[in-house]
């Protein structure tokens, strides 16, 4: 979502707090990165594990990188590094599925999962930013949220896509549980979310949008997290 949003109104210390995040979740992602399976059931082959490792590795790197060259108030160096940790970090996620072994739907609903988490997120911590920086514009903010419901309009897609094709497999009480959770919590409310949050940032009240994006991350890491057990379960992107 940085690539997105207009970098220009944000003050350089947002950007370097975010660049230490990145670099905290590549290394995450080096150090968790193990035996995975694909959509079928097959394991995914140590080399393809490998180049994914080493493609978040470069997100780490570019993250720390990154951190410093904002902090000095590099913006264009920093943009840079913006960009080259959103290619990376896409690597790292097609590398971890096998190539596109897993197939386009599952790729897509992934890359449709990070979007939806980084508008919610990275939403909610420029809102707590305005804290720090009170004077900023708002237009960033009011950016974030529109990608926010864009992204997760985008899942809604993917979602139903899924559940067409699952056809029958949806079956049994706590299959169709996780089901709803996934799509109240996970779809449904964080377009409200959304809409409120712009709705709120027409009077400039950048708190309470602040306020309202944190319940739109926990809603969507709550949506996504059953979207995992149903995927898990089902091999179905739902």
């Amino acid at each position: 979502m940085w690539a997105l949003m207009p970098r220009s109104q944000v003050t350089a210390g947002f950007f370097r707090i975010q660049m230490m995040v990145a670099m905290g979740l590549g290394v995450l992602a080096m150090l968790t990165l193990g035996q995975l399976t694909s959509s079928s059931g097959q394991q995914i082959s140590d080399e393809w594990i490998l180049a994914a490792r080493i493609t978040a590795g470069v997100v780490a790197a570019c993250g720390y990188v990154g951190s410093v060259l904002w902090m000095l108030d590099k913006r264009r160096a920093g943009t840079v590094c913006v960009f080259v940790i959103l290619i990376a970090s896409f690597c790292s996620l097609v590398l971890s599925r096998g190539g596109f072994e897993s197939g386009a739907l599952v790729l897509i609903s992934q890359v449709a999962t990070a979007a939806v988490l980084g508008g919610a997120v990275t939403g909610m911590l420029l809102g707590h930013w305005y804290l720090t920086a009170p004077t900023m514009s708002i237009d960033p903010l009011k950016r974030l949220s529109l990608l926010f419901g864009i992204a997760v309009i985008l899942r809604l897609l993917v979602s139903a896509a899924g559940w067409l094709l699952a056809g029958t497999v949806l079956t049994g009480g706590t299959v169709w549980t996780w089901f709803a959770l996934r799509w109240l919590a996970g779809i449904i409310a964080p377009l409200v979310i959304s809409a409120m949050a712009l709705q709120i940032l027409r009077y400039r009240n950048t708190q309470a949008a602040t306020g309202v994006l944190f319940a739109g991350v926990i809603l969507t890491f709550i949506g996504e997290m059953s979207a995992a057990l149903l995927y898990y379960e089902l091999h179905v992107p739902l």
